[in-house]
């Protein structure tokens, strides 16, 4: 049995029977880190002497019945922007270099509650403001399926590890495409759910109204598994939405008979590279074939969602980010007197995209121009939500790409910002109206990099999404 060959569950199932361990797993896991993080660069912190530590206590209780979920045992990696008790936080950043939390993330607690053991923390777009992962401070995260390209991002650590083997699994998050888009950019399956889903308690905010946490994994059924696991109603959050209807795993069903998918004409414009265009009708094909009803429909508003999203999530980076000034945690800069002090910390301790976003938030929330753009963007925000309601009276999920190309070079978005904004076009307008939406494989272009399929479900609708994606992927198996 090839342990890293197998998905979440398969190994949770091999350790409940007795046919592997929760240290052979982790064992396997820090092995191949060994042998290929050099050159992927994956992770920001590897805790080797605790997951181990963590491995064996989780299989003790294992053998003693006293943890029997389907995670139990398996090795995850957590995105560094998620607080976990005791181990670096970094956010990819200079600023938190040395930052480290008295609590977890709420996402991990669950995690751990399942016995789910934590390896380490993923490398990420500093503070997730990027689209590649090559923002961060601790150098360039390569992706798996070609070394010469970037992984996607801001999750583009977790989604590198899973494709690389460095994991089983890993959590992301999501505020404008940040699990889906590197999940399509690396070959595997990436998910947003509705906003509030998932607690965003310990989770280190960029856009406060955007941010969602998520899975990263092998396969749908994992996904499901991962994302039932996660979910909880959390007062310490404000935004957690208590849902009675988290039983994610009952959506695994091979069936889309009857199933309306809509697929938007404004997806498949000038710009979208034609394999990804061909690799992601021909998904639609599968499913009409199998007895869903797939017909195009105008969605609208695309054109709009990417300033809108710019204008919104940068105005919150700016608010949230004032947090980081050198004096309760983090770096701080060498400095005569309080103000130079902020000052130095704040240019020395933050990367130029991280900067370029504070920039920007901080001009649209600024006296005489916060009407002419951060009013005006929630009104917009408004109507790309009444043009998606309007589609799910119709449908029950949306078909598209995940991102317009696979995955570029490395450095070739870096040197063009608005190029890598652009990037976001179908991801943003999901995390601007609280929608879920899942990534799955549905394809590879002529150079052999994965492409993405993208399905969007209407609020709370994740198991529509979770069997249709079920369904494609099963077939799609079965083809190959």
């Amino acid at each position: 049995m090839e342990l890293l060959s197998l998905s979440a569950v398969e190994l949770g199932t091999a350790i409940k029977e007795g046919r592997t361990t929760a240290v052979d797993a982790m064992q396997a896991v820090l092995d191949k880190i060994d042998q290929t993080e050099e050159q992927y660069n994956c992770y920001v912190t590897v805790d080797r002497e605790g997951a181990l530590r963590r491995a064996e206590a989780v299989q003790k209780k294992i053998e003693a019945g006293e943890l029997t979920g389907p995670l139990a045992g398996v090795p995850v990696a957590i995105k560094d922007n998620l607080c976990t008790e005791g181990l670096l936080t970094t956010c990819a950043s200079k600023i938190l270099e040395n930052f480290m939390p008295t609590f977890s993330a709420e996402a991990v607690i669950n995690l751990e509650k399942a016995g789910a053991v934590l390896i380490g923390k993923t490398n990420m777009d500093e503070f997730a403001m990027g689209s590649t992962t090559e923002t961060s401070a601790y150098g360039v995260t390569r992706n798996p399926r070609n070394p010469e390209h970037v992984p996607g991002g801001s999750s583009g650590g977790s989604a590198a590890a899973v494709a690389a083997g460095e994991c089983f699994f890993a959590l992301g998050s999501d505020t404008g495409g940040s699990i889906r888009q590197p999940a399509s950019y690396c070959g595997v399956v990436g998910m947003k759910p509705t906003y509030g889903t998932v607690s965003r308690y310990g989770l280190v905010a960029y856009g406060s109204s955007l941010d969602q946490i998520g899975p990263l994994c092998k396969t749908v059924e994992d996904c499901a598994v991962i994302l039932e696991t996660i979910a909880s109603h959390d007062k310490k959050d404000s935004t957690s939405i208590e849902r009675q209807d988290t039983d994610f795993t009952s959506a695994l069903v091979k069936d889309v008979r009857g199933m309306r998918i809509g697929i938007p004409q404004d997806y498949f414009i000038p710009g979208l590279n034609p394999e990804v265009k061909a690799a992601v009708l021909q998904a639609a094909e599968l499913l009409k074939e199998n007895g869903a009803v797939v017909e195009e429909f105008d969605l609208s508003l695309v054109d709009y969602a990417i300033p809108t999203y710019y204008t919104i999530a940068s105005a919150e980076a700016s608010s949230n980010l004032e947090r980081f000034d050198g004096i309760k945690y983090g770096y701080r800069a060498e400095s005569e007197g309080l103000h130079q002090m902020y000052k130095k910390t704040r240019s020395q301790g933050f990367g130029p995209e991280v900067k370029r976003r504070i920039m920007l938030g901080s001009f649209v929330l600024s006296s005489g121009y916060y009407d002419a753009y951060y009013l005006k963007a929630l009104r917009v925000k408004a109507m790309i939500k009444k043009a998606f309601d309007d589609a799910f009276a119709k449908y029950d999920c949306i078909l598209g790409p995940a991102a317009p190309t696979t995955a570029p070079k490395l450095g070739d978005s870096l040197t063009d910002p608005i190029k890598m904004y652009l990037g976001d076009i179908y991801t943003i307008s999901v995390n601007l109206a609280g929608l879920p939406g899942i990534c799955v494989p549905c394809g590879v272009d002529g150079k052999g990099l994965p492409i993405g399929l993208q399905l969007i479900g209407d609020c709370f609708q994740e198991k529509k999404l979770i069997q249709a994606a079920y369904t494609y992927e099963q077939l799609s198996a079965q083809r190959s």
